[in-house]
């Protein structure tokens, strides 16, 4: 969910530059929602079965694999409209130049990336317990 995340903000950020039409915003915001949506549900899923079932059945495993299959199904398809739209090398290295003009919206791009490095490694609840271990080693 967390890469799903990170992928939606970099989609909607790089968007303008594209000059998309409303379809394809629509079309964007959709395929982000049914990712999304469907990570929602896979892990409902999961959790559901981790709650009726406390041990290993292999209809838990098929049902799991089945949510799971859901997601991949989508997130493929939606990463198939990003390539298409995306890969467009004028616009790419428009972006580049754009950057390269632009040092604070540069640092700002790569403080994002570390940022959301960091948010889908350890996500937030690993993000809080590393904050709150440095200023508990401050107050010592």
């Amino acid at each position: 969910m967390r890469f799903h995340i990170a992928s939606a903000f970099y989609v909607l950020v790089f968007a303008p530059f594209y000059g998309f039409t409303a379809d394809q915003y629509a079309l964007l915001l959709v395929l982000i929602a049914m990712v999304l949506a469907a990570e929602i549900l896979n892990t409902s899923i999961e959790q559901l079965c981790d709650f009726v079932a406390d041990r290993y059945d292999r209809r838990i495993k098929a049902i799991k694999n089945a949510a799971a299959g859901v997601v991949l199904v989508i997130a493929l398809a939606a990463f198939a409209v990003g390539i298409i739209f995306y890969l467009k090398i004028k616009v790419i290295k428009r972006i580049i130049v754009f950057f390269i003009c632009n040092p604070i919206l540069l640092l700002l791009f790569v403080l994002s990336l570390v940022f959301f490095v960091i948010f889908v490694w350890k996500g937030p609840v690993g993000i809080k317990a590393c904050i709150l271990r440095i200023f508990k080693r401050k107050k010592l």
